[in-house]
């Protein structure tokens, strides 16, 4: 919008061009050129849509005069009324209160139409508005000076003296004053006489009751309208005025009256009126109410990350037109009207966000002279509860086992939902206004997304990827939230003093194993046909105990990959069930013994059969046991394999001798390869 700076300095004193240009893009009103014209400078601001209150030049110097702590200098209104009163001369009713909750007419007899005065003139011009005559250029003036829409009406041509504000009638029709007729619809709000519709409420006045230079009388409409219903009537008749671009932004509700009294102060001034005394100010229940709401001192200043003194927030909005009254640890804030629309949204107890009255104190402290600083960041892995350490205790398991994390978004593709995983029942949850079709569906498998990065990583040469996830599935409208941890392998493993292996299914299943053995939890796979998983790989997994499936893992089925991959995933709020959770076992004081026992059986035996074994031999003082090496090759029998497994001794009444634990551990050594030694 362009803005003289002559016309600016008739309310406040100002620094220069380029020092207000600055001031005004620090508080939000962003300077886009300078145009200078003869003694005058037009400046081109950006003022965006919420903030009609600065479409005007009183909210300008408001804003100019906090920012520079200049004193705002108000137009005086000095009316001196005579004769018949307003009330006796025109009388309003308001038939549709909600399009038009407030309107305000004011009367000016024995007027004289003529040309404005030079200044007016010249204060119109500087915003591209060609001067008509002294009664229409003062509306407009007003309409520039206090962002008040104003509509003059030549009072002889309003049938019986009334004012109806109302819905058109279906196929009635309005000549406006561009001399266009306009066919109006129901939705369209107007201004009507006794007889007839004269204007377009909130839009242009009509050419039947327009000012000319024959009117001697004229009533005033400064009127409160709705926004929608102004935007609806405009865009029906495609039509757009300064009045309407305001309107349906949102004017200031208690602006009419104010306005109202301008005018016929100027009036009385430039054409020689006479002011009848009062208005008629007639109003709906539908009119906008007070906003309040309250300000923390500490808050506002943590907010920020600065200090800001009590009497500066008290200067900055006392200057923008809120009041204050001080309460414990701060004030309660009124809304000024100009600033309702910008405001208007509140919190469910009618109170205004305290963050809006945040940005008004900010915005003039000057957000370059707020500190820059990351915000603190809530995480779902703060806290001290199970799911918080279930979580830490997962994470810090599989990255040890040589997986690095992997973070997806929580919504992929229509076409990826159903490709992986066993949470797949019902329909999956749709995104209303997605971000693009790439993410217009909530996961229900973790799956697709480390495919995704394990793909990208193959592309690009990578010989082995071993990603994890951590995240939350979304099953289906009314079901709640899964979290899991997902797991993708691939390629080779090994150091730079080991041969290159290439990973297989009991990588991950074996990473599987352990995750549960961390908490305290048996796991068994049973074989199933699982889709996305190659046929005769897959299982699904069950914590003993827990009848529900707990999760899932096989090879994927991946035609094009440059190399096998091989993934899973495994729910992790039963873990929080484990006895890692329900059980405290006290270390000995004594000094444990560790034995290992490299076990030659068949090949085809499962681990789990000769777990099983050892646990179920009650060996006396043996604490612990596992898995250490798995070893088929050169030296060992063909069909068959080398175990190695590690066994720990602790008593805990003494320390046990070694004849003691060899005695334990032949006993159990002798018991292993009866039942399982090649």
């Amino acid at each position: 919008m362009d803005f003289s700076r002559n016309w600016l300095a008739q309310y406040v004193d100002l620094p220069s061009i380029e020092e207000l240009s600055r001031g005004l893009t620090e508080v939000g009103l962003a300077e886009e050129g300078l145009t200078e014209r003869g003694d005058d400078v037009i400046l081109d601001l950006d003022v965006t849509t919420n903030r009609p209150d600065c479409m005007n030049y009183l909210g300008l110097a408001r804003e100019t005069a906090v920012r520079f702590g200049s004193e705002l200098r108000l137009p005086k209104v000095e009316l001196d009324e005579i004769g018949e009163a307003s009330s006796e001369a025109i009388a309003v009713e308001l038939e549709d209160g909600a399009g038009c909750p407030r309107y305000v007419g004011r009367v000016v007899r024995d007027v004289t139409v003529a040309p404005s005065p030079a200044w007016l003139q010249e204060r119109l011009e500087s915003v591209g508005l060609r001067p008509i005559n002294n009664v229409v250029d003062v509306t407009n003036f007003v309409l520039w000076e206090t962002g008040q829409p104003i509509h003059a009406f030549d009072l002889d041509k309003i049938a019986d003296c009334r004012i109806i504000v109302r819905r058109a009638r279906e196929g009635e029709k309005l000549v406006t004053l561009d001399s266009e007729e306009r066919e109006l619809s129901p939705e369209v709000l107007v201004i009507a006489d006794a007889e007839r519709a004269v204007a377009l409420g909130g839009i242009m006045g009509g050419l039947d009751s327009e000012v000319t230079e024959s009117t001697t009388d004229v009533l005033i409409e400064a009127a409160h309208f709705d926004p929608t219903v102004v935007r609806r009537g405009a865009g029906l008749l495609d039509m757009h005025t300064d009045a309407s671009h305001r309107f349906e932004r949102g004017a200031d509700p208690d602006g009419p009256a104010r306005a109202a009294a301008r005018v016929a102060s100027l009036l009385a001034e430039v054409a020689g009126g006479k002011v009848a005394p009062g208005a008629v100010d007639t109003a709906s229940e539908h009119l906008p109410g007070v906003l309040s709401g309250n300000l923390d001192h500490e808050r506002v200043q943590a907010f920020g990350g600065v200090e800001i003194s009590a009497a500066e927030i008290e200067r900055i909005l006392s200057g923008l037109g809120f009041n204050l009254a001080p309460v414990e640890g701060g004030w309660r804030v009124t809304v000024p009207g100009w600033r309702y629309h910008d405001m208007r949204f509140v919190r469910p107890d009618g109170d205004v966000y305290e963050a809006d009255l945040f940005e008004e104190v900010l915005r003039h402290i000057g957000f370059d002279n707020i500190p820059s600083a990351l915000p603190p960041v809530d995480s779902p892995d703060e806290g001290t509860g199970a799911e918080h350490l279930v979580r830490r205790w997962v994470r810090g398991y599989v990255a040890a086992t040589g997986l690095a994390e992997a973070i997806n978004y929580a919504f992929h593709a229509g076409d990826e939902d159903g490709r992986f995983g066993i949470w797949n029942e019902g329909d999956p949850i749709r995104i209303t206004n997605p971000l693009s079709e790439l993410f217009d569906t909530m996961r229900r498998s973790l799956m697709s997304g480390l495919v995704a990065s394990a793909e990208f990583n193959q592309r690009r040469g990578a010989e082995s990827v071993a990603l994890f996830e951590i995240g939350r599935l979304f099953p289906s409208a009314g079901l709640p939230e899964v979290e899991t941890v997902g797991m993708v392998l691939g390629g080779t493993r090994g150091t730079v003093w080991q041969r290159p292996t290439p990973f297989d299914l009991f990588d991950l299943k074996g990473r599987v194993e352990g995750l549960a053995a961390l908490f305290g939890i048996e796991v068994e796979a049973q074989a199933a046909e699982l889709r996305g998983v190659v046929s005769g790989t897959g299982a699904t997994l069950h914590f003993v105990g827990r009848e529900a499936v707990a999760g899932w893992f096989g090879q994927l089925a991946l035609p094009d990959a440059t190399y096998p991959l091989f993934g899973g995933e495994v729910e992790t709020t039963p873990l929080s069930q484990g006895d890692r959770f329900s059980r405290v076992v006290t270390p000995s004081r004594f000094p444990g013994v560790t034995v290992d026992l490299t076990l030659t059986h068949a090949e085809d035996r499962p681990w789990r059969e000769i777990e099983t074994a050892i646990s179920e031999a009650e060996t006396p003082d043996l604490v612990d046991f596992g898995l250490k090496d798995r070893y088929s090759g050169e030296g060992v029998p063909s069909g068959a394999v080398n175990t190695t497994i590690f066994f720990v001794y602790n008593a805990e009444q003494s320390s046990l001798t070694q004849e003691e634990v060899n005695l334990r551990q032949q006993a159990l050594t002798e018991s292993l390869e009866e039942r399982f030694g090649w």
